[in-house]
């Protein structure tokens, strides 16, 4: 068969980058059922109901990763799961022909819906000067001539530091954190031990696989290891502190006399480390993002501080697909706001800031320009400082790091630049949001900070407007650049008002009478809602019975289809009553038929299809060589 194979001539995209396996998504089964007693009684509670299932359905699913390798001929060291989806690791890395031969493979097999390398995501590159104090930090300042991108911090300070509510959990999903550095080590109990996610112990650079130690030991990469399988297309580099910088960017300790203020005074930081040297597994990330929401995750403790609010500042490798928006949707409906880095490509999105129910985050200058790095397109949500390195420097951004080219050296304090840098500031916002009202969404949050960006609008900076596919320095529009300039006071009194409440639905046969439940809806304390409204956002018209109610219904036809509603709510709030809305999404789709089992006749039909198709490939290739 081998020799067969040989005949297909053309790589697919990205099989050339070596793959330490294949992340794949299966088709739905009727055999897919539990396969362990769940605990139903009332003292088990629903987190620990939850992580049963889950252990139930990875157990599951595991052994149909195992089974079909070995249906297809592939030698695994072990499966696993990557986020939703689930996870075959090789013997060794693979990459070119072999790669490929693997992913069809695995393709052709009829359980299979797809397939997808397990690469290492590169991390944003950065630009590292050094010097420190609050009035280095213009992007925290008041707006102003010369200042314009500031995000107004004071004056959201003035109604909040993060200490109205409960401390908020906010997740940074990267490299992990120096927990020695002064700046960090003030905030005490509220830097959360966090975890470590890295898989693959070269990768880690720690000496071990996952486990509970989320410090950072330094993810530089030599001229030697670039020569490697694993890291052949990793650039040489030095140790970036990428998790520590973005740390401090949200929560460093404020008002303490030293180092640099962070944009939460209150909030606990929750490292999750996924990446290590080079950048991280696309696995390794997504089981980040899972457990950082609180999900479980197979082998790894429970989370017990989910995040409200989760930070994922990688760029982007591919366009979005199911398998980055299946575990996204997972930990938006768990409550997380997932907001990512735009990428600094200077062109179109890619994922995960391409993907749906994210909020993704452009990069500006101190003028309001887009940056000559940032990527930027439809997607994108608002637009946040990222610093750029015009005028010797002194426009970059700075936050907490440390000396170390390899290995961790002294703490300090540097300057950077790019769009992983400009995540933190909405995470930051974010979180302040959420201490003066807890209730609001991950859509909410996402809504009224895009309401709060478009009151300030872009600024018109003198340069042409910004257009795809790729643009350097530009002026932004709302089309690019995202609603607007992130401003943390007007966000943060948009918060004050009420929010919209949906019960989730997710899917649902066609033809099916479905309920659009607001009544969890709540004003702030000594307010009331008075007013509910339903509208359709999109997908095929229905009618809305009772739109005017919290409670509404829609008879949904006998097709396939998606369909989102929003609802608005209104308090009774004087002189002007206040509005928030909320969105829910459903899907209309019948249950899938194809069967999942074992062996057997399907496994020799797809048999005979894997020869049927490499046999006709052959006889194209060598029909079009003679015709040439």
């Amino acid at each position: 068969m081998a020799a067969l194979l040989a005949c297909a001539p053309v790589l697919a995209q990205g099989v050339d980058v070596p793959a330490q396996g294949l992340i794949i998504g299966y088709r739905a089964s009727a055999t897919d059922t539990e396969t362990e007693q769940i605990d139903r009684s009332p003292r088990a509670n629903e987190r620990e109901r939850a992580r049963a299932r889950w252990k139930a359905a990875s157990d599951q699913t595991r052994e149909r990763t195992r089974r079909i390798a070995r249906d297809v001929g592939l030698n695994a060291r072990q499966a696993g799961e990557a986020g939703n989806a689930a996870l075959l690791t090789f013997e060794r890395p693979l990459r070119g022909r072999s790669l490929e031969d693997a992913m069809r493979r695995m393709r052709l097999h009829p359980d299979v819906a797809w397939v997808e390398p397990n690469v290492l995501v590169k991390r944003l590159q950065t630009v590292t000067p050094n010097d420190t104090n609050f009035s280095s930090q213009w992007h925290l300042q008041v707006p102003g001539v010369g200042n314009l991108a500031a995000m107004n911090l004071p004056n959201a300070w003035n109604l909040t530091k993060g200490d109205v509510g409960p401390p908020v959990v906010v997740a940074v999903v990267d490299g992990g954190v120096r927990f020695d550095h002064p700046d960090l080590m003030a905030l005490g109990p509220r830097l959360l031990p966090g975890y470590d996610l890295v898989s693959d112990v070269d990768v880690a650079n720690d000496g071990g696989g996952r486990d509970g130690d989320a410090s950072d030991p330094g993810d530089w990469v030599t001229s030697a290891e670039a020569q490697t399988p694993t890291y052949a297309t990793c650039d040489v580099a030095n140790s970036s502190w990428h998790g520590t910088f973005i740390t401090g960017q949200i929560a460093a300790a404020t008002d303490n006399g030293m180092g640099v203020a962070g944009i939460n005074w209150g909030a606990r930081i929750l490292p999750v480390r996924v990446a290590g040297k080079c950048g991280a597994l696309v696995s390794d990330l997504l089981d980040g993002v899972r457990w950082a929401a609180g999900l479980p995750v197979a082998g790894v403790p429970t989370n017990n501080n989910p995040a409200r609010v989760i930070n994922l500042s990688f760029g982007g490798d591919a366009p979005c697909n199911a398998l980055y928006q299946d575990t996204i949707n997972a930990a938006t409906d768990a409550g997380a706001l997932v907001v990512v880095a735009a990428g600094n490509g200077s062109g179109a999105l890619q994922r995960p800031a391409d993907c749906q129910r994210v909020m993704t985050v452009a990069a500006v200058r101190k003028d309001g320009a887009k940056t000559s790095y940032s990527s930027f397109g439809p997607q994108v949500a608002l637009s946040a400082p990222g610093g750029s390195d015009e005028s010797g420097g002194v426009n970059l951004l700075l936050s907490t790091d440390n000396a170390g080219t390899t290995l961790p050296g002294s703490n300090g304090y540097g300057y950077k630049q790019g769009t992983s840098f400009a995540v933190p500031q909405a995470v930051g916002v974010a979180s302040l949001m959420l201490d003066v009202n807890d209730a609001l969404t991950p859509s909410a949050l996402m809504d009224r900070m895009k309401q709060a960006a478009a009151a300030r609008g872009h600024v018109d900076a003198g340069y042409g407007q910004c257009a795809l596919p790729t643009s350097g320095l530009c002026n932004c529009t709302t089309t690019t650049c995202g609603a607007g300039l992130l401003d943390a006071s007007t966000s943060v009194q948009l918060a004050r008002g009420p929010a919209a409440v949906i019960s989730p639905i997710g899917t649902v046969t066609p033809g099916t009478a479905i309920s659009l439940d607001g009544s969890a809806s709540v004003a702030l304390s000594g307010f009331n809602i008075v007013s509910h409204q339903w509208t359709q956002v999109s997908g095929p018209t229905v009618a809305i019975s009772d739109a005017s109610t919290a409670v509404a219904g829609v008879s949904l036809p006998n097709a396939q289809a998606t369909y989102v509603f929003r609802l608005t709510v209104t308090d009774d709030f004087t002189p002007t009553a206040r509005s928030g809305r909320d969105t829910v999404t459903v899907v209309a789709a019948y249950p899938a038929t194809s069967g999942g089992g074992g062996g057997g006749s399907t496994s020799v039909l797809w048999g005979v299809a894997l020869w049927a198709w490499v046999l006709a490939v052959c006889w194209q290739q060598r029909r079009a060589r003679r015709q040439a």
